[in-house]
């Protein structure tokens, strides 16, 4: 099966299931054309991922698809931004059927739960690599950043944290029980919180999507914003599956394992009460700013037995 076979039988279906009024032109020639309101601001990211050290070899197609989308789109909610559209550039070791339609069924999936449109891409021959570029709008000047931390802010995090890194241990399980059920959905369907970051524009003073793990993740905000973060360990939201599967572990892994795609906020305490409940109760504050260097924590819990998240070029620890 040749490149454009390849492409019409499987990711013309994807780009044709959705349109968006902003996105003009998608596949089928040399580049898309996006339309940008005049009172939006551009937002884009891209995001890649590859086999053996972002998802396991061998790793189900479908669930591949999936993530890597979702991987892309949590960079748009945490900014703040309403999805339009995104490219996709595939390396495949060869045109395997099979694969190829799990990874279909998957992208398409993912896109019209993110409401994103295909609007071209690439593919090519080599070890299996995955990069997407999402590009999304935001109202003029309103983009979330990880600059705008200030000393007593809070600091708060999305949903629960922990579950996807401690899926990690139960991938090759054949007939994994109801909690590790529970993670495993985590870490093959992780869901950006792309709602919630459009409901934040306005209220937080810096966002970022946990990726890399909690620990990582708010050091970027802070190195950004030139501040410090106490943090409470026992504040932590923790899922009773997590609980259950890692029991001491829990803690450690929900501030050093990524792949959770939930928010990390900061966010005044003026903005705090002005906040809608719903958006709210979506959120567990676990520390606050301060005009020290790095993350502390809370009586030197932690403090010193060397959590960090993931690293590219290193290792989760």
């Amino acid at each position: 099966m040749g490149e454009f076979e390849l492409i019409r039988r499987y990711f013309l279906p994807v780009a044709e299931q959705r349109g968006h009024p902003d996105l003009l032109l998608a596949l089928g020639d040399d580049c898309a054309i996006q339309r940008v309101p005049a009172d939006q601001d551009l937002v884009f990211s891209v995001d890649t991922q590859v086999e053996g050290r972002h998802f396991p070899q061998h790793y189900r197609s479908e669930f591949t698809a999936w993530r890597a989308l979702a991987s892309a789109a949590s960079d748009l909610a945490a900014m703040g931004a309403t999805p339009v559209c995104f490219t996709l550039a595939l390396t495949l070791p060869e045109a395997d059927e099979s694969w190829l339609e799990g990874f279909g069924r998957g992208l398409a999936q993912a896109a019209s739960r993110f409401g994103l449109a295909l609007a071209g891409g690439d593919t090519t021959r080599g070890p299996l690599t995955i990069s997407i570029q999402v590009h999304g709008t935001v109202p003029r000047g309103q983009g979330l950043m990880r600059s705008g931390a200030k000393a007593n802010d809070l600091v708060a995090v999305s949903g629960t944290l922990g579950d996807a890194g401690a899926a990690l241990d139960f991938l090759d399980v054949q007939e994994p029980d109801d909690d590790e059920r529970a993670l495993l959905e985590r870490y093959h369907h992780p869901l950006p919180r792309l709602e919630l970051g459009q409901a934040l524009r306005g209220f937080a003073s810096a966002c970022i999507d946990i990726s890399d793990g909690l620990i990582a993740d708010l050091g970027h905000i802070l190195e950004r914003s030139g501040v410090g973060a106490i943090l409470n360990p026992e504040l932590l939201p923790l899922s009773t599956p997590l609980h259950r599967c890692a029991g001491e572990r829990a803690p450690r892994l929900a501030l050093s394992s990524g792949d959770d795609y939930e928010l990390c906020v900061t966010i005044s305490e003026k903005h705090w009460g002005a906040l809608p409940e719903g958006v709210k109760n979506q959120l567990t504050v676990v520390g606050r700013i301060d005009r020290g260097q790095g993350v502390r924590f809370e009586g030197g819990a932690l403090a010193d037995s060397g959590v960090r998240g993931f690293d590219h070029f290193g290792s989760i620890s």
